[in-house]
């Protein structure tokens, strides 16, 4: 069954410069990238994505993670793939949350670390299954960054927005 997972490279993954063994792994999935983009992760995007962590003792750490505050890279790589049991496949090679209880050839295992204040450094993010892929890919990515159509979509007449655009 062909399903879709997001993929964050997470700020330590890129000050790390692990983007391209990271991505050589996950090309291991024989899965398909169907959307990419580098992020400035607002607040808001972060405390969303995080929001089933609320009330945990962490929260706020885990929202400058995301942000890249802790690590002075202040961006993600975003990405969509998609194929047969992506979710399964990606959570595989990516290992356990916790970098040392993940399997030594996963991505967590060989490049996360628990820092001395208990935050895992697990370099990515993955879906956990196909509801919070669906509600995380809907966060990340408008339909249009997206080559193919994962969810239903609907064309809306949108005036007065304001965009940037070349100049």
């Amino acid at each position: 069954m062909n399903q879709q997972t997001l993929i964050l490279i997470k700020p330590d993954g890129l000050k790390k410069s692990l983007t391209g063994n990271i991505l050589t792994r996950l090309s291991e999935t024989k899965l398909e990238i169907v959307a990419a983009k580098m992020v400035r992760v607002p607040r808001e995007l972060a405390v969303e994505h995080y929001k089933h962590m609320k009330d945990k003792p962490f929260f706020e750490e885990l929202v400058q993670y995301i942000q890249g505050t802790l690590h002075d890279r202040k961006k993600v790589m975003a990405m969509v793939y998609w194929g047969e049991d992506a979710i399964t496949k990606v959570r595989q090679i990516a290992g356990s949350t916790n970098p040392e209880e993940a399997d030594p050839t996963t991505i967590r295992g060989s490049y996360g670390r628990i820092t001395t204040k208990g935050l895992y450094e697990n370099v990515l993010h993955t879906s956990s299954n196909e509801s919070e892929a669906e509600r995380e890919i809907k966060l990340w990515f408008q339909p249009d960054d997206i080559i193919v159509d994962l969810y239903p979509t609907k064309v809306v007449t949108m005036e007065k927005a304001k965009r940037k655009i070349w100049a």
